[in-house]
Formats: C-alpha cells, structure tokens, sequence
C-alpha cells in the first residue's frame, strides 16, 4: 500500500494546477469539553487543516468541478457536527450551482468525542447527496484508505460511480473494532478495494494518478457539449435482403458474429465500463458502461453472449445490474440504450432462488415507465423473457438476423411436436425474425448485414454505431416518451 495522500496531495494531484478555491469557513464547535478542546487543537497543530474534510471547487481538464476531500490526520478522519455542517453546505452549494461533486472520502467514521450527535449527522449528509443527484447532477466517488463506519454507509456508496484506492481498507465495521468485540480477527481480504470491485460493489479501482483521467472521461459522457449533439446525420443505407427466417437463426449462431465487446471495440468513441449492481453482485453476462457513440452519450446495457455459457447463462443477477443502469440514466437524464443477445435467461434453482421471474418484471416496468430516452438494439439471437426483459422502448432498431422469441425455436417444436425436427418451421411460424418484427411495429429500423455480420464485424458494427448516433442524438431531443407509447407498439 502506498503513503496515503493528504487531502491538499490529493487536490493537487488530480485538479488542474491553481484551480483550486477552498469554500471553508472555520468551523464552530459549541460548548465542548476542555479534552476535546485540546484534541481539535492537537489535530489541527498535527495535520495542517482545521476538520476532517476540506471542500471547495476547481478544474478537471478545464470543466468545473466541487470537491470535498476527507483528511485522516485529523481525528482519522473522523466526521462531528461542524464536519457535517462543512459537507452540507458543499453539497448545497454544488447542486445550487449545476457543478458535478467529486467526493474522496477518508475515515474511520463517526467522531467518538461528540457520540451519538455526531452519529446522526449521516443522515444530513445522504439528504443532501441525494437532493444533488435528483438534479441530475453527476456524483463521484472515490474510496481512499480507510473508509469505513458511518461515512462508507451514507455518502461513500451513493455514487453513481464509484471507485477506490488501491489496496485500500474499505468496509462498514473497522478491522479494530470487530476484534475488540469478538475477540477474533477479522479476515483480511474482505475488506478491500479488490475484493468489493470482484464482487460488484464498486466500478473500478484506480490509483489516484489516473483519477483525473477517469473523472475527464466520465464527465465527456455524463455532461456533454449539448451543440455536439445537434444535427447528427441518419447514415442511411440500402434496404437490407429479405432472408429465410430459419437462415436468420441460424447466422445469429455463428461463434464469429460479433457482441457487444466487438461492437463497442469498433463503434465507440469513449467506454467507462461500470461494474455489477452496487450491492455485491455482478454477472458476466451483462455488460454495462457509460459510452459515446461519435459524440452521443448513454448508458449501456448489453448482453454479452461471450461471458454467457452452459454453466454461467444470464440469470437474475444480470438483470438486477441492468436496472441499475436503468436508475443511473433517470438520475443522470442520460439515454439508456440495450443491446439483446442471448441464448435465454437461466433455467435453474439457482435462478428460481434469485428471482428471476421477479426481475424480468421488474426490467419490463421500469424500461415502460422510465423518465429518460430508450433505445433498444436487437444484434443476434432473443431467447425468451431474458431478451425481453430489456426489449421496451422509444425506439427499437435490429441487425437483419437478429430475432426474438418466446422460446428458442427448438423447443417450441419441443412442446409442438415433441421433437427438434420442427424447428425451422416453429420459427417461421412464430414471427420471429427482424423483418416481421418490422412489419407488426415492433421494430423501427433494420441494419443491413453485407450479407452477414460474422465476415464483416468491423464495417458492421460501425454502420450500427453510426445508426445509433443519430437515434440516439434524436431520442435526446425529444425526450423521453410515455409509458402508453411505448406499450403501443405491441398492441
């Protein structure tokens, strides 16, 4: 682990030279006992600042950014009431203002001299968070060593990004503590940047030398030049060729048809990847990520048919991870765009135990109500409510072989027929193919394949990137629509 950073190391790392303009004003105490008195003054003589948190505001590869930045020299880093004073006005001020807030918290948590006052202080502070993300102002986090205790449950998880030091001690009950009270150790790699980004609670983890270039990327996506979005043409291309449905389903197979990992290579200008729920779960199957395409942003939420497998298939983790994307597009009044690519959601107790039925409800309704514009891109094969659980919205475009379907076609011969023989036949039967899709109103648009995406991933996925520019830029203008025009088209 390396030295740990003080706050005006940290500020001075990461904000471009001289921007920094500090918004603290002393802090006022109160009547306080002459020990704690002498604490404050020793914390102050010790470490250089006068509280536990420094905020102010400054540049990031020249846009504006707030700031508040935690101290552990001073009392651990430790949060009172004057702290919490300091850390809602700053948020206050942020939000007033339209800036993003970058919050770099270090701390052991509440501060003991000052007890269960102190304590509720948290309270305070997540109001204030969540006030200045109802704006739809961007809220970074970036976890530094040790962050745990009160602060890691209030403001240090509320990011709609969040990445950590590495190495770092990240955690809700101190290491100390627990062996005070359980007369045991704690384990050690539990409580660690690497360990809560393995199991989704965090996005990444980043060393501080490249967290300017994580926050420039982030706010091209979720702040852009709204004049780069203007006139962003329709690429146009010829009408794609009609194909047998049975051809289709069976070009969407082809282990080199590209997926989302290929397509996003390809066809974006700038990825941040995100990474699983928030809430200690992530899947393979799903990718998600914030991204532009040319200079259009939106979240993303894409089945990736490489991280599916026998042994791994989507399964209810995956969609819970999707509607995080789906409450980061809300919050950040960024359009959400999704990407169906699979063989099917899991059949299995695994996924009966997660509710799986559950979630792809719960993707239907929260994709029909949505309070942000919605584009849907069907690239391959749509196998059952997997695929439709992220299907519902504004605008739904489709590669020329893509397809959905209740069931894959074999085993709606399965149920048919009682064999796989019918298979072909189930398939046309059924509608499934892009172009039915078009003729019922389902789908708006159909990408040509020349003639087939396996033997020309790259021209491929730029054509389709270039179509989703222009929807994209198109769906910002007008906005979101409502939950009965985007249930119309199935009626």
């Amino acid at each position: 682990m390396a030295e740990r950073l003080t706050a005006h190391q940290l500020i001075g790392l990461v904000l471009d030279e001289g921007s920094w303009e500090s918004w603290d004003v002393p802090p006022a105490y109160g009547p306080i006992s002459e020990q704690y008195a002498a604490d404050l003054l020793a914390a102050r003589e010790r470490s250089g600042v006068d509280e536990a948190v420094l905020t102010g505001e400054g540049r990031v590869r020249g846009r504006r950014v707030a700031v508040v930045v935690g101290e552990f020299s001073f009392l651990a880093g430790s949060i009172g009431r004057a702290t919490a004073d300091r850390l809602v006005a700053a948020i206050e001020r942020a939000t007033a203002s339209g800036l993003p807030l970058l919050a770099a918290p270090v701390s052991g948590g509440t501060r003991m001299q000052e007890g269960t006052p102190a304590f509720v202080q948290m309270v305070r502070i997540s109001e204030a968070v969540m006030a200045h993300k109802l704006a739809g102002l961007p809220y970074l986090v970036y976890l530094r060593n040790p962050t745990t205790g009160g602060v890691m449950a209030s403001w240090g998880s509320l990011g709609h990004i969040t990445v950590a030091e590495p190495g770092a001690l990240v955690g809700f009950l101190g290491p100390r503590v627990y062996a005070a009270l359980y007369g045991r150790e704690f384990p050690e790699d539990v409580q660690t940047s690497e360990n809560l980004y393995a199991r989704g609670i965090i996005d990444a983890v980043v060393a501080p030398a490249d967290l300017a270039d994580i926050i420039d990327r982030a706010m091209r996506i979720m702040r852009p030049d709204p004049a780069a979005l203007a006139g962003v043409p329709d690429p146009g291309e010829a009408p794609p060729v009609e194909v047998d449905t049975w051809e289709a389903v069976t070009r969407s197979r082809d282990p080199e048809r590209p997926g989302v990992r290929r397509l996003l290579k390809y066809a974006a200008s700038d990825v941040v990847p995100l990474n699983g729920t928030g809430q200690g779960e992530t899947e393979p199957g799903l990718l998600i990520a914030l991204v532009r395409f040319g200079d259009v942003p939106c979240v993303f939420l894409g089945q990736d048919r490489r991280g599916q497998a026998d042994n791994h298939p989507l399964g209810p983790g995956a969609l819970r991870e999707a509607r995080r994307g789906m409450r980061l597009a809300s919050e950040l009044r960024l359009p959400l765009l999704t990407v169906i690519d699979t063989q099917g959601a899991a059949l299995s107790v695994t996924a009966e135990n997660g509710g799986l039925a559950g979630e792809i409800a719960r993707c239907l309704a929260d994709l029909v109500t949505l309070d942000a514009p919605t584009l849907s891109l069907m690239l391959g094969e749509g196998n059952g409510g997997g695929a439709l659980a992220l299907l519902p919205a504004d605008r739904v475009v489709a590669a020329q072989h893509a397809w959905l379907s209740p069931l894959p076609p074999e085993g709606a011969s399965a149920i048919v027929h009682r064999d796989l023989d019918h298979a072909p036949e189930m398939a046309r039967a059924q509608r499934v193919r892009a172009f039915d899709l078009h003729a019922l109103g389902i789908v708006d648009r159909i990408v040509p394949e020349e003639p087939d995406a396996a033997v020309e991933p790259e021209a491929f996925c730029r054509r389709v990137g270039a179509v989703l520019a222009h929807e994209l830029a198109g769906l910002i203008a007008s906005g979101p629509g409502t939950p009965t025009d985007r249930a119309r088209r199935y009626g």
